[in-house]
């Protein structure tokens, strides 16, 4: 019987989703080993939120946390989330940053890149796929799922082809809502697997209710890995349980390569972590309940809270409904974009503005206006010619791929950063995140030189005693 992969979640997605990315580093220590020998396909344990939370909230390099699970993780491949084009920010960064930021994952011991651009615009993973394989990485590109009268099988066909043209080594279907129904997963993956001769892993969360039934009609289909989260941090928003799903595809006759004693002992271990969470405020149980709504909207649970906090803030909650109704009519408007980050947070902000303004389009917020200019990459469908009209007036929207007009970066931001950084990581943790990596490396550097920087003279390099 056919062997079904696993990718773990735990150190990435699975406490993003839940615990808004808090599990710190010292936390993960002491399960590493456990988790390299429990059979694992991959572990995801950098990209994403990862990043940022690191030096935003824990304190910590994430290049360093890269590098300590590396020398822990001897078997099992280490993987990432890539933004395309974003790497791991909210904008487009040029080439040379790309180019550069892939290089060094690698190096510093990411096995698997899975790259995915919000818009399926593939000439926003274009820079990636060429950077990794050059340094023989293991290139997964990932296939944003929506529904949409665009959204159909032959579209996702298409998008899973020109990424193999492209030189993807295997694809994955980024079901990031977790909206894809379980007869609807079979037919996508039996069509991909029918036209594209890669492996294709299957991503989701449980945030419906329904992944688990979906992975499974997926596998039957002919997917080869899925990712799933030790059970204290599965479900809700996060993704399903490791342990049961590979108990069922045991029972249905497949292989999983699991050591189900290892398993045990990492959700042992991860109970307590979870207790810790609840304890202190951060795991919230709304996040680990099932919201079916997600498929009557198709809107991810995460923009179902954001566009309540939304209303909140303008006392005016009676007009939730009313929201929920406007997003898809916004998102067709502007050609059917998944919802996904950041447009999901770019079309949610824009139906809670129509609503609020009375007005459908009166405010518009720069994002949209930059998306509508072509700056994010090419809509999946037409938008309409009266909203661009409104949006930009008698602008035009570029065709060309949005990287193209941005100059090398690099030089800049080492400029900028030069009295701090001392690596080429440093330079590129700054490039992504300006002023939260600015305060780490300066923090970093005053607790080595023993130097307050509020005194500390740049210009001249002098300090008072």
């Amino acid at each position: 019987m056919k062997k079904i992969r696993f990718t773990e979640t735990i150190l990435r997605d699975a406490h993003q989703s839940l615990i808004a990315t808090r599990l710190s580093t010292k936390e993960m220590l002491p399960v590493l080993q456990q988790l390299d020998r429990a059979g694992y396909h991959s572990l995801e344990m950098w990209g994403g939120a990862t990043f940022d939370s690191c030096l935003r909230y824990l304190g910590e390099d994430p290049w360093e946390r890269l590098r300590t699970i590396r020398k822990a993780v001897k078997k099992t491949n280490l993987q990432m989330l890539l933004r395309g084009q974003n790497l791991l920010g909210y904008k487009h960064y040029s080439d040379d940053i790309v180019d550069l930021f892939v290089r060094k994952s690698i190096e510093n011991g990411i096995d698997i890149i899975r790259v995915f651009d919000a818009l399926n615009d593939v000439r926003n993973i274009e820079t990636v796929i060429k950077s990794g394989k050059k340094e023989n990485g293991h290139i997964q590109c990932a296939i944003s799922y929506t529904t949409s009268p665009v959204h159909n099988e032959d579209y996702y066909v298409s998008v899973a082809k020109q990424m193999r043209d492209m030189g993807a080594d295997s694809i994955c279907i980024k079901d990031m809502a977790g909206i894809l129904l379980p007869q609807d997963a079979y037919n996508l993956v039996k069509a991909i697997k029918e036209n594209v001769d890669l492996d294709l892993e299957i991503h989701s969360h449980y945030t419906s209710g329904v992944a688990s039934m979906m992975y499974l009609k997926a596998i039957e289909a002919g997917a080869d890995i899925i990712d799933t989260a030790i059970s204290p941090f599965a479900m809700g928003t996060s993704q399903p349980a490791t342990e049961s799903m590979a108990a069922t595809l045991i029972n249905s006759g497949y292989e999983t390569n699991l050591d189900l004693k290892a398993l045990t002992e990492i959700s042992d271990y991860f109970k307590e972590i979870k207790e810790k969470y609840i304890k202190n405020g951060m795991l919230n149980y709304k996040v680990t309940s099932v919201d079916p709504n997600a498929l009557i909207y198709q809107v991810p649970g995460g923009m179902l809270s954001n566009l309540l906090s939304q209303l909140k803030l303008q006392q005016m909650e009676d007009k939730y409904e009313e929201v929920l109704k406007e997003v898809p009519r916004v998102r067709e408007d502007l050609g059917y974009p998944p919802l996904v980050t950041p447009m999901s947070q770019m079309v949610g902000t824009q139906a809670v503005m129509n609503v609020i303004m009375g007005e459908r389009y009166k405010m518009v917020p720069k994002e949209i206006k930059d998306y509508v200019k072509g700056q994010y990459g090419k809509s999946p469908a037409q938008i309409t010619p009266e909203v661009i009209s409104k949006i930009i007036g008698n602008d035009k929207p570029i065709t060309c791929r949005p990287a193209d007009l941005i100059e090398p970066q690099f030089e800049k931001f080492k400029d900028e950063i030069k009295e701090f950084a001392t690596s080429t990581e440093d330079i590129l943790s700054y490039a992504l995140f300006p002023e939260v990596a600015k305060k780490f490396l300066e923090d970093k550097w005053s607790k080595k030189y023993k130097i307050e920087t509020t005194l500390y003279n740049s210009k001249d390099c002098t300090h008072p005693v």
